[in-house]
């Protein structure tokens, strides 16, 4: 005879509540390491989408990223020169907020050269830019559609192609522009500015910058050695692609990464604390059932056993019942949220090891109950 079986389907209503309350709070933890993982996922999407293997960008920065770039457009003819280099190209980022249709629409800009690293790696749907000027390729997060015109600047853009996902860090769509248009729209003066410059004898302003030069090397040259050539040019720095994800990783998401990792962490003691209540809450109610086994001599391990069944029970389907919630809904969040099976996995075998240790408690009440209890009124 089962006694956790036995009770839980005598309180079936109840003990399906519990679950069920149990799995939101479990559901919203998961959630939380699925936010994380989304997080860095984002980070790192725009700068693996060139493939490449060095970037180069202005002396004493470490852009574009985590910080403002700017070097000259010719910079990409002298990366190319470098030995070991394969192929070399110009890139610009930039973030632009329009309105579209009556709705604002924030986009994260990314200018690349046709035919050189620096655009998408796969288009979704459509196809990629052909023309030098006023064409798009779009990330399907902004719900434009093939064919839309977006006006950008002082001018308007056809979207021909559509990626998929593909964010910034900060969770804007990126969508991609030819060089020379990304160069105007966030080098190019305004009017008024421009005249005002010329007036001043300034010139209009040169829109031949650049935000960083990527590159990738011959299979047979290390990384290192070319981003080392790069940085004996004094108005240069460069990096390699493990070292640019590495100051993603560790400077631009790291205050969000242990914000979150924080909070996940109060979420699990919360959990915890819960679950102890529960647990005791639940044995309370039983005492005189637990007395009747006392009385009739149960050995205190048959009411062990009822306690940490029960425990494990609840753990388990609330724990289910909770990723299966996130799994439904994690498309519906604003910004990505990865599950991934290892995480749920731990998070699963914390849950069953918090549940052992909550049922401690209970445990300890139920073993105290004296005999004589059940045959109280």
């Amino acid at each position: 005879m089962n006694l956790a079986y036995r009770d839980i389907r005598h309180n079936l209503g109840r003990f399906l509540l519990t679950c069920f309350g149990l799995s939101l709070l479990l559901g919203v933890v998961l959630s939380m390491i699925g936010i994380y993982r989304g997080l860095v996922e984002d980070a790192l999407t725009l700068v693996r989408t060139p493939g490449v293997d060095v970037w180069v960008v202005e002396s004493g920065t470490r852009g574009p990223f985590a910080e403002s770039s700017r070097i000259p457009g010719d910079t990409r003819e002298a990366i190319a020169r470098l030995q070991g280099v394969a192929a070399a190209g110009s890139v610009t980022y930039q973030s632009v907020e329009t309105s579209y249709e009556g709705n604002k629409l924030r986009l994260y800009v990314v200018g690349y050269e046709l035919g050189r690293p620096g655009g998408p790696d796969r288009i979704a749907a459509g196809r990629t830019i052909a023309r030098s000027r006023y064409e798009m390729v779009a990330d399907k997060r902004t719900r434009l559609a093939l064919g839309d015109r977006v006006p950008l600047g002082r001018d308007t853009f056809t979207v021909v192609g559509l990626t998929e996902g593909q964010v910034s860090s900060g969770g804007d769509p990126v969508v991609y522009l030819t060089l020379r248009d990304s160069q105007e729209l966030q080098f190019e003066l305004a009017p008024p500015a421009a005249r005002r410059a010329l007036a001043r004898g300034a010139g209009a302003g040169d829109t031949d910058t650049i935000n960083a030069v990527v590159a990738r090397v011959s299979p047979n040259v290390p990384a290192d050695s070319v981003a080392a050539t790069a940085r004996r040019w004094k108005h240069l720095a460069a990096m390699t692609q493990a070292g640019q994800e590495n100051i993603l990783t560790s400077s631009v998401v790291e205050r969000a990464r242990k914000q979150i990792g924080l909070f996940t962490a109060i979420l699990l003691v919360v959990s915890a604390v819960i679950i102890a209540l529960i647990l005791y809450t639940m044995t309370m109610d039983k005492i005189r059932e637990i007395a009747t086994l006392k009385l009739i001599g149960a050995p205190d391990r048959t009411i062990i056993g009822l306690v940490l069944q029960q425990a494990l029970a609840m753990g388990v389907i609330g724990f289910g019942l909770g990723a299966l919630l996130i799994a439904t809904i994690k498309d519906f969040f604003p910004r990505r949220v990865v599950l991934q099976p290892e995480d749920g996995l731990a998070l699963a075998a914390v849950v069953i090891l918090v549940c052992i240790l909550s049922s401690g408690l209970g445990v300890r009440f139920a073993l105290k109950v004296d005999p004589a209890t059940a045959l109280g009124g």
